[in-house]
């Protein structure tokens, strides 16, 4: 699974290495500048797709 994050690059870093902790992150890419004069990023996450989780209810 792929997983777009998108704001200041220091967010995106910061939201990626805590994404790190609770999802099987296996590469993030570098941070991808959006066009100027934005001064925003886009960074990738590849992820493998949890298999279980009991806070995940079938229904949600």
């Amino acid at each position: 699974m792929r997983i777009r994050l998108h704001g200041s690059e220091l967010d995106c870093l910061r939201t990626a290495r805590h994404l790190e902790h609770v999802l099987d992150v296996i590469d993030i890419s570098r941070p991808y500048p959006d066009r100027p004069p934005s001064q925003l990023v886009r960074l990738y996450l590849t992820v493998n797709t949890p298999t279980s989780n009991p806070q995940i209810s079938k229904g949600d």
